[in-house]
């Protein structure tokens, strides 16, 4: 391992083998570190976390501190992150309320420049998230989505797998997998069609996407009706039945406004 002689490390730190520690770097309390991981210079790291291998955490990120929630009663909560992860400079990623609980960060994901991420949210993997962007608590959001610039996403929504939100949009409902959203407040505009080619989906997998969409979108069906149909026209297909899955789980509402090109 290499650790600069200007970090500050103190309490129950575990850094692994291969992990390289920046300049003024400050990492307190119950920490753990896997190998591989860059930590690079102002990086401030606090609280009970647990990073995994290969991550590189950019200047002045600050992970683990108190969340912004006055529900917080100190209780032992903690951030989880996993491996291959890209978290660029200003991000602040922040511990959870509730004792056990965790922010959670999968793997694989590319998290851009003064993104916040706040308390109880979890992040699967292969997630893309742009500048500025801020996650309110206990956001969910699936593999594979893309959340734009200066987004804002209201507490409690789940961003659907493979899904995409447009830049400068206000996200109060839950965005469906696969599709496009954007907009003050966000609209939905078709599919995230670029996205799933880009990740491997055939003709045929958007061919059935796009028919579930029309009859949830296009038919003027009340949401009920319109996933009865849905599973009545794809019976056994995984990609409509995680569609379905997702609206009928859904807490806040999905998104059904259109809006107009």
């Amino acid at each position: 391992m290499s650790i600069h002689k200007t970090a500050i490390i103190e309490g129950d730190v575990k850094i692994h083998d291969g992990v390289e520690i920046g300049p003024n770097v400050i990492i307190r309390g119950n920490v753990e570190i896997e190998e591989g991981t860059k930590i690079q210079a102002g990086v401030i790291i606090e609280g009970n976390v647990k990073i995994g291998k290969n991550n590189t955490i950019f200047p002045y990120a600050t992970l683990g501190f108190v969340p912004q929630d006055y529900a917080y009663k100190k209780e032992e909560s903690w951030v989880i992150i996993g491996d291959n992860n890209t978290i660029r400079e200003y991000v602040n990623i922040h511990r959870a309320t509730g004792k056990g609980k965790a922010t959670e960060i999968g793997n694989n994901n590319y998290i851009m420049g003064f993104v916040h991420i706040a308390h109880n949210v979890k992040i699967g993997s292969n997630v893309i998230i742009v500048n500025s962007a801020g996650l309110a608590g206990y956001v969910e959001v699936e593999d594979n989505a893309y959340i734009s610039g200066l987004v804002g996403v209201h507490q409690f929504v789940r961003i659907g797998a493979y899904s995409i939100v447009g830049g400068v949009s206000a996200v109060a409902q839950d965005v469906p997998p696969y599709v496009l959203v954007r907009g003050v407040p966000a609209s939905v505009y078709g599919l995230n069609l670029v996205g799933l080619r880009r990740k491997g989906f055939s003709n045929e997998r958007i061919r059935d996407i796009k028919g579930a969409f029309r009859i949830l979108y296009q038919k003027g069906y009340p949401t009920e009706k319109a996933l009865l149909e849905i599973k009545k026209s794809y019976p056994d297909n995984n990609d409509i039945k995680h569609f379905v899955e997702f609206i009928e789980h859904s807490k806040r509402g999905i998104i059904k406004r259109v809006g107009s090109k």
